[in-house]
């Protein structure tokens, strides 16, 4: 099934930090973007005390802890008791991977700051009237994988992908890029169903970005990476950002990649994908350009660096 190609201009599947601020929410990537179905993003950043409620409503999600800690309440469709669990979250970003909270459609939830200071908080989407159950992910329970060689490590926490999570449509990871490094590499599409090859998935890329470890850096440091995205046979895309922490870049369809962490500072991602495919799966195929690109990883060693923890 091949996603029908938008009428929007190109640029407007990148979204600065606050472009898409709403009801408290610093972002919030949901259907009211014209053309945009079956994912969904909210991103918030909270001081001590502060709170955001969502509604019930017909989507799962999965509670993501960027940095901080967050008191989860939570009601479940057809129950009046609450339910309470307390997520402790991690410093940043760039500390390892977090536990998460995933939660069926039909779920009212309110998301609390627990710790000092201040803390930032995302909620991954997607419709559904498919109830599965709630599943707490522990941090130590996350399986980490590093991907790539050389130039081209990455470090993965799949929390949220099929093998790792039941859910209806939601497919959920995080990347993190040290500095100077590529990932989403070679550039590939899921845009186009074919039973077994490749699957038709929306993708949202939410970023953020540091002084790469042990580096010290002048107060002036403004981190940023780089992310690439061109259009495909279904549709017209072309994205070619500088990327900053709270950034968002939405990919309906088209090749994507790579996205590069610059000299100096490191380069996180979370992905949150989801699509109208009979089967939740992760397929992709690589652009015929560059999909060689693999088997010169053979061979190489990751890069020393990782695992980033904590």
């Amino acid at each position: 099934m091949t996603v029908p190609s938008s009428d929007q201009p190109a640029q407007d599947w990148f979204y600065a930090r606050g472009a898409l601020e709403r009801d408290g929410w610093e972002t919030v990537v949901d259907t009211a973007i014209s053309g945009w179905r079956y994912t969904g993003i909210r991103v918030a950043a909270l001081a001590e005390g502060d709170c955001r409620v969502l509604p019930a409503e017909a989507v799962e999600r999965i509670v993501v802890p960027l940095a901080g800690s967050f008191t989860v309440r939570y009601t479940l469709a057809g129950e009046t008791a609450e339910r309470v669990q307390m997520l402790e979250g991690r410093a940043s970003v760039f500390h390892g991977p977090t536990d998460t909270l995933y939660l069926p459609t039909g779920t009212a939830l309110s998301i609390e700051f627990a710790g000092v200071g201040a803390g930032r908080v995302a909620v991954a989407e997607s419709p559904t009237d498919q109830a599965l159950p709630v599943a707490y992910i522990p941090r130590a329970d996350v399986p980490v994988e590093l991907r790539g060689a050389g130039r081209s490590s990455r470090q993965v926490h799949n929390f949220g992908t099929p093998a790792s999570l039941a859910a209806d449509r939601l497919i959920v990871c995080e990347v993190i890029t040290p500095a100077e490094n590529w990932s989403s590499y070679p550039p590939h599409k899921h845009d186009d169903y074919t039973p077994g090859v490749e699957s038709s998935l929306e993708e949202i890329y939410y970023f953020e970005t540091a002084v790469t470890r042990g580096q010290t850096a002048p107060e002036t440091a403004r981190p940023f990476g780089l992310m690439r995205t061109y259009s495909s046979e279904a549709g017209s895309i072309d994205i070619n950002a500088e990327v900053h922490t709270g950034d968002v870049a939405l990919v309906p369809f088209g090749w994507h990649g790579p996205c590069v962490a610059a000299p100096g500072y490191d380069l996180y991602y979370l992905n949150v994908m989801a699509g109208p495919d009979p089967d939740r799966s992760w397929r992709i195929s690589d652009d015929p350009a560059h999909g060689w690109i693999r088997d010169t990883w053979l061979g190489q060693e990751f890069d020393s660096r990782l695992p980033y923890t904590s």
